[in-house]
């Protein structure tokens, strides 16, 4: 089921499948849309979870707001929709601009984040990371917002703008800063990744329940290049969330997350 939904005074292109479990929300990548990714995740969570997801202001089908594509203000729309849809907490699995959103709302409300699943995301702009192409508008990137987009079609250009300004200077946390998020945690990116390897396992390393999965053989898009073995990994991570009993525990024998 999509449609919009009013989100405190804003209309806001929502989705919601079947209820098969726990409340469970995606978060799609910055300056894309739900429909692009849902497809590669639903089979890890549609029939474990109840799922909820929904475009961000400025992005897919939902209308541009003022300040919209700062971290601070999605982060603050994440809040309400999990209080005003979803009613209440949820695991949250983000991609990309979501991931980094997953870990702002873990640190905001921690008691509306029950675990999260964090893909192809960094907690800094410096994140030690490599140079990547200038992003250039294609013509599927013009039709789609045209068909998207409530917004006009001539906004798609002052979105770019200020979408690339927020991927240069946000967000700005610090490992002191991830290690305040209790909840379990999966660290989940490709290992030719936009940003450095060592800024991932920063991230994972820094969170006490932290898991990391690396995919060999991926980029950015792990999501779409090897869909099964992430689905796989995703499920087996939110079947349980009890802290690993590893045969050989270090980092969680410090932790005192085993015995």
């Amino acid at each position: 089921m999509s449609g919009y939904v009013n989100l405190r005074g804003h209309q806001v292109w929502s989705y919601e499948w079947p209820d098969n479990g726990d409340p469970l929300v995606l978060l799609h990548g910055g300056m894309s849309a739900t429909e692009d990714f849902d497809k590669y995740l639903l089979p890890a969570v549609k029939n474990s979870h109840h799922v909820f997801a929904y475009d961000r202001s400025g992005q897919g089908r939902t209308g541009d707001q003022e300040g919209s594509l700062h971290f601070e203000f999605q982060t603050k729309e994440a809040i309400a929709y999990l209080e005003d849809v979803v009613r209440g907490p949820a695991h949250l699995v983000g991609w990309s601009d979501g991931g980094i959103i997953s870990l702002l709302v873990a640190l905001t409300r921690p008691d509306l984040v029950r675990s999260i699943v964090a893909i192809g995301t960094n907690y800094s702009f410096n994140h030690g990371g490599y140079q990547t192409p200038p992003w250039e508008l294609s013509e599927k990137d013009r039709r789609e917002h045209a068909e998207r987009s409530p917004d006009p079609e001539e906004a798609l250009d002052d979105k770019q703008r200020r979408m690339i300004h927020v991927w240069n200077t946000e967000p700005d946390l610090r490992t002191a800063d991830l290690a305040k998020i209790q909840c379990p945690t999966l660290v989940l990116a490709g290992d030719d990744e936009s940003f450095s390897l060592q800024h991932t396992s920063s991230l994972y390393e820094s969170m006490p329940q932290g898991q990391l999965a690396i995919i060999p053989g991926t980029s950015h898009f792990v999501l779409k290049e090897k869909p099964a073995l992430v689905q796989t990994i995703i499920s087996s991570f939110l079947a349980d969330l009890t802290p690993p009993q590893t045969r050989i525990p270090i980092r969680r024998r410090k932790l005192g997350l085993t015995d």
